[in-house]
């Protein structure tokens, strides 16, 4: 296609303004081109060939039938906006990348559950709270992450407090960390659905951070080119 795939990115009111920038370097880097989307700003998803569920804020737990913790720090108005997005683009085939709160947002559209304090179920895990890449995560053998990222130990960092539990419908692991916490999700069949628990965009130094963005631009050019030729057959 002639054009970059456009990448609508979901940010936090907060922190929206540093991260995004990151993110679209990143998705420039794989050859795209990113519009922030958040609650209250405008979101042309059909205009968009892919979409990026950014991190932040906690999910409230009432999205999937938890309990609210007292340190919970939430976002109602994204949690609403985000929850339309994701079950509209799965529902359409548009590709999705889940980045940390997008990951878990992923799981949560699909009628999955989350972990609300995943560091105390994991005790010998040792929280890091860092954009650093600290932790080890395993990729799982016969995954789309295996074949966009290797099957070799990958560093990643860990800035989540929140984890998923119970997978959504059609979801599958994609990887854990070495304590045995998920740390990625799949679709395990197309259209494109990706959610990692870490943030690569921080980490875009590094090739097999950058191998994420590239595999959701390539699906986001797939998607377009099909929606393309239905509507040329559509006018015939």
């Amino acid at each position: 296609m002639e054009r970059k795939p456009l990448i609508g990115v979901t940010t936090s009111r907060r922190s929206g303004w540093r991260i995004f920038p990151l993110v679209a370097l990143n998705v420039w880097l794989a050859g795209g081109r990113a519009v922030r989307w958040g609650a209250g700003r405008p979101a042309d998803i059909e205009a968009a060939d892919a979409i990026i569920i950014g991190g932040g804020d906690d999910i409230s737990p009432s999205l999937y039938g938890g309990q609210l913790g007292l340190s919970a720090r939430l976002d109602p108005a994204r949690d609403a906006f985000e929850r339309g997005l994701a079950e509209h683009a799965l529902a359409e085939g548009i590709p999705v990348l889940g980045i940390c709160r997008g990951a878990q947002m992923l799981n949560v559209a699909l009628g999955g559950d989350l972990d609300q304090a995943a560091w105390d179920s994991y005790p010998d895990a040792r929280h890091i709270r860092t954009i650093l890449p600290k932790r080890s995560v395993r990729i799982a053998e016969d995954t789309h992450l295996a074949h966009i990222a290797g099957l070799e130990v990958m560093k990643v960092n860990a800035l989540h407090t929140q984890a998923v539990r119970n997978l959504g419908r059609g979801l599958r692991v994609a990887a854990r960390d070495q304590h045995g916490m998920i740390q990625a999700i799949e679709r395990g069949s197309d259209p494109f659905a990706l959610g990692v628990q870490w943030h690569p965009e921080h980490l875009f130094y590094a090739r097999r951070q950058r191998a994420l963005f590239r595999a959701l631009v390539a699906a986001a050019c797939a998607y377009a080119e099909a929606r393309n030729q239905s509507s040329a057959v559509a006018a015939i």
